[in-house]
């Protein structure tokens, strides 16, 4: 029997060079290889600058701070994701609307997000789950159409759009892309992760990019987010080290989520390598889907003429079966060896979002999604012979239970 674990990191011994090099360079925080990955992540997603902060949540958080969004403001966000994407809009005080999934399908129902604006909506937070980009010229069209909704508060940028803010969770999408733009270039803001787990890793970490805003200086942009994510000081560490005085000022009460170069030493080896990285996991979907034709299982559109994915998670549903099914299959997976894993419950199955008043019975679709969701290992270090052991478990399993 083989063990094949959910997600290892690809680590080769190019990332261990790259941050051996750093350690030895005596400079280990926020400095010159931070910025470089900044440089290198604005050139893939094809935007004039990019932030590398401490994690997508704190991009996030960060974003609708700079955005002026807070108390009295609306936030809508999909059911179906990870706890960030809703707790960000918590943490700035303003106040989560969530949308339930359109029948079948992951995405949110676009036309329930029309329905659902009002004149307290600042900000859209799309969820590109599993690498695969949602659909933003819906969400654009929903946004252009509902102008007249939209009060701008005193804030820069909410007056220079004069509509709401789409700011992408594509915590699972860096590398991905759609009707060929990258996910980067495509929502206002969008804000990458790259943690343990994700098909690019520093192990903790992320990344904020965002269009180009008329009236708005994009380096302006970004020493806010330096000034926001460095307790207000107007220079860090190296700027002082490089500078030619050790003056500084803080001009406000700010926060600490900075990238160190120790872990940007890890992007750095992982950027270079990143388009092998995304084949071959692009290579394992194509071979799960061709061995599990004609079964009766849901699984994720990766790629076709219009998009890619970053090809971060690899979904099946179980149709016609329930969670207690899902949940069998699961535990037989994991005692012959694969392990594996269910992305998400919904929020409103969380204790944390069942005390603020949501509640799973007003989000069908989502729950019908969860109940017999199931995710596979698939990752860039698996091997051939792994990725057959677990087709293999997978059918040998499908076949005893069904």
């Amino acid at each position: 029997m083989m063990n094949i674990p959910f997600s290892p990191p690809d680590i080769s011994e190019d990332e261990i060079a790259e941050v051996v090099d750093t350690l030895r360079s005596g400079w280990i925080t926020t400095g010159p290889k931070t910025k470089k990955f900044e440089q290198l992540i604005a050139q893939h997603c094809g935007t004039k600058k990019a932030v590398c902060l401490s994690s997508q949540t704190a991009c996030a958080e960060m974003t609708l701070r700079l955005l002026g969004v807070g108390p009295g403001d609306e936030v809508i966000v999909p059911t179906y994701t990870y706890t960030a994407s809703a707790s960000v809009i918590y943490h700035v005080g303003a106040t989560p609307v969530m949308i339930d999934c359109k029948e079948n399908s992951y995405e949110m129902d676009y036309d329930k997000l029309e329905a659902t604006i009002t004149q307290k909506t600042k900000v859209i937070i799309p969820v590109d789950l599993a690498g695969v980009v949602c659909d933003y010229d819906r969400i654009f069209e929903i946004v252009e159409k509902k102008r007249a909704f939209f009060t701008p508060s005193n804030n820069p940028i909410q007056l220079a759009l004069g509509r709401i803010i789409v700011m992408s969770d594509a915590a699972h999408a860096f590398g991905a892309s759609r009707n060929g733009k990258m996910c980067g270039e495509i929502a206002d803001f969008t804000n990458f992760s790259f943690h343990a787990v994700k098909n690019m890793t520093t192990a903790e970490g992320g990344a904020a990019t965002w269009r180009e805003i008329p009236g708005i200086d994009s380096n302006e942009l970004y020493r806010k987010y330096m000034l926001m994510t460095l307790h207000g000081q107007t220079k860090d560490a190296f700027a002082k080290d490089k500078g030619t005085s050790w003056e500084y000022d803080v001009v406000d009460t700010q926060y600490k989520c900075n990238m160190p170069d120790v872990l940007a030493a890890i992007g750095l080896a992982q950027l270079r390598r990143y388009d092998q990285m995304l084949n071959r996991r692009h290579e394992l979907i194509d071979r799960y889907n061709k061995a599990f034709e004609g079964l009766d299982i849901q699984v994720l559109n990766h790629h076709d003429e219009n998009h890619r994915s970053s090809g971060h998670l690899y979904f099946v549903r179980f149709l016609g079966k329930d969670a207690a099914f899902r949940n069998k299959f699961y535990d037989r997976m994991k005692q012959k060896g694969v392990t594996c894993n269910v992305h998400f419950k919904p929020l409103p199955m969380m204790a944390a979002y069942k005390q603020r008043g949501f509640d799973i019975i007003d989000y069908p679709y989502a729950y019908n999604m969860h109940k017999n969701q199931l995710t596979l290992p698939m990752n860039s270090v698996i091997t051939d012979e792994e990725a057959q052991y677990v087709i293999d478990t997978f059918i040998e399993t499908y076949k005893e239970l069904t």
